[in-house]
């Protein structure tokens, strides 16, 4: 692992994926802090602990407001965080680029969506449905939620899915976790189509690096690079013995990913 000498603290805040939450976390969030260091982790809205139900959650700000609030209340004017997102945590992560650039001193997407600031904020979204073979989703559930005119959907990843797409190659315990843990979720797809473009100024003047995880399943590694080349970051990462849930399969070589950026881009 790699050491920083004293003065180097930073503080880093980890967002989870889709019917996950901050337990996800749980191996890299010690291992960032042995290393003296700041870790924060958050349930988004209708995740993890969080009270509400995703179907009390109507839109995508609603769903992202734990972090703003976070950004906004408990970050210091002085202070800048390392912010990760994971899967469609990287959507969450853009919102909050977008709204506090200043508060962020490099963002990082861990096999994650990352949209651009060419297209609606679900453009990637869309691109990745588009290209997922028939059955692809194997026995994830979607249910729709909400009135009609909103065109809300659930989605709850079943034990094939998991066990298949997403944790293949991490512990069986770290699976098994998951099918007591994971909650139902949405990529509030149609709300983004009708968001405004990301900015140039806003989420656009973040630093960004871009981790990838080439056995990844559910977010494949070529969907990972045709992301990048959609909207070039500033260093790309390659993990090569990781799958979707990469903090679980590989905590070691995340923390050390994660370490070597913040010493590279938030020295």
């Amino acid at each position: 692992m790699e050491d920083f000498v004293a003065g180097q603290k930073k503080h880093f805040v980890l967002i989870h994926g889709a019917c996950h939450g901050a337990w996800c976390w749980y191996k890299v969030k010690p291992q960032l802090e042995s290393s003296g260091h700041r870790v924060t982790v958050l349930d988004l809205a209708g995740s993890g602990i969080n009270a509400k139900s995703i179907e009390e959650v109507y839109s995508f700000l609603e769903y992202t407001q734990p972090l703003l609030d976070f950004l906004n209340s408990s970050v210091q004017p002085n202070e800048k965080v390392i912010l990760v997102g994971h899967s469609s945590g990287g959507m969450n992560l853009s919102l909050a680029m977008e709204k506090f650039p200043e508060k962020i001193e490099v963002a990082v997407f861990l096999t994650a969506f990352m949209p651009d600031t060419k297209n609606q904020p679900s453009y990637v979204l869309e691109e990745y449905e588009r290209r997922i073979p028939e059955g692809g989703w194997l026995d994830t559930k979607f249910s729709p939620y909400g009135n009609s005119e909103l065109q809300l959907q659930s989605m709850l990843f079943g034990t094939e899915f998991l066990s298949l797409k997403l944790y293949q190659l991490s512990p069986v315990e770290d699976l098994e976790l998951a099918k007591s843990l994971v909650r139902p979720s949405s990529l509030f797809v149609h709300d983004l189509s009708k968001s405004k473009k990301f900015t140039n100024d806003g989420y656009g003047s973040v630093k960004r690096v871009f981790v990838v995880s080439s056995q990844d399943k559910a977010i494949t590694k070529e969907f990972q690079r045709w992301m990048i080349a959609n909207c070039p970051v500033h260093e790309v990462m390659e993990m090569k013995e990781t799958d979707h849930m990469a903090m679980l399969s590989q905590p070691r070589e995340v923390t050390s990913c994660l370490l070597k950026i913040a010493k590279k881009y938030a020295p």
